[in-house]
């Protein structure tokens, strides 16, 4: 078919008025600068090498470009590039170059702020740490909480070697046991307190708190004294007979408690005839403790 280049003149005539108007819109667009601040990443870390404090995340970076260019650009389109290729430990300066910032094409760096940046790098340690179960709320009234136990009961954490040695424990998030009366049972994640240490492994430990009876004091009248260890051939008489006690303990067990459950006495070991003010002692046990006495203190008489 035979071409005829005054066909649809219409059409030709509406691009050639588009082109022209696309052409006059690009030509006039003046270019611009405009500060940004940017997100800074470090890049060839040697890998027994630790940045210590708190290290700078974000520059500003001035750029030129397009007006309509700049206003379009997302977050993370512009990145800053730290190169910390051949870095040693101790007090040490980086410098950041225009030429290590990423811009999408058509996008000029003139300068960054700051030029320089200041950073301390330690050796990497590594160390196991014992977790420390966290513990909120209150038991139902009457009960407090007993034995919190981890599983597992400790994890490795890495981080600049002086951190590392100062931290003495990791631990959970918080196990709530805000009115509870029996074994409570959680599954939880495991962390350090400090920011710059931090596990080898992401884990969750299983927290595991026991609730038991809260301890009631009592106090047990007549408690009889008795002596031990009074040497052969001689007496003892021991004024007064008997004290009252104020013992501590679970509830079940105070109940059934009589004076005569109690072992209180006084130490004659290597005493002769004589008077003596002696202190009243007690036999431990696993139920119960004693508080105090009245009297402490009884007249011991040898012959």
């Amino acid at each position: 078919m035979a071409y005829h280049p005054f066909r649809n003149p219409g059409l030709k005539i509406m691009a050639l008025l588009l082109a022209a108007a696309l052409w006059f819109t690009v030509a006039g667009e003046q270019n611009v600068e405009r500060t940004i601040r940017v997100p800074l990443e470090f890049r060839n870390k040697p890998a027994n090498l630790e940045v210590l404090g708190d290290a700078p995340t974000t520059i500003d970076v001035r750029v030129l470009g397009s007006s309509a260019l700049l206003s379009r650009i997302d977050p993370g389109e512009v990145v800053a590039i730290l190169d910390l290729v051949g870095a040693r430990t101790g007090s040490r300066l980086f410098h950041l170059r225009t030429d290590e910032v990423r811009v999408p094409y058509g996008v000029d760096v003139l300068q960054v702020t700051p030029a320089t940046v200041a950073l301390e790098l330690e050796e990497s340690a590594r160390r196991t740490l014992r977790i420390h179960p966290a513990i909120e709320g209150e038991p139902a009234p009457g009960f407090v909480a007993g034995e919190a136990t981890s599983d597992p009961a400790s994890v490795d954490v890495i981080g600049p070697e002086s951190r590392v040695k100062s931290i003495t424990e990791a631990t959970t998030e918080p196990v709530s046991i805000a009115g509870r009366r029996e074994l409570v049972i959680d599954t939880v994640t495991v962390g350090v307190a400090d920011g710059s240490v931090r596990l080898v492994e992401p884990r969750s430990a299983t927290v595991s708190v026991r609730i038991v009876p809260a301890p009631v004091e009592r106090v047990v009248r007549g408690v009889p004294i008795r002596w031990r260890n009074l040497n052969d051939g001689l007496t003892a008489r021991i004024k007064p007979q008997a004290t009252s006690v104020t013992v501590r303990g679970v509830r079940d067990a105070l109940d059934a408690m009589r004076a005569e459950t109690i072992d209180a006495f006084v130490d004659l070991a290597g005493l002769g005839p004589g008077q003596y003010n002696l202190r009243v002692q007690f036999d431990p046990t696993e139920t119960f403790g004693v508080i105090t006495s009245e009297p402490a203190v009884v007249q011991v008489t040898i012959k």
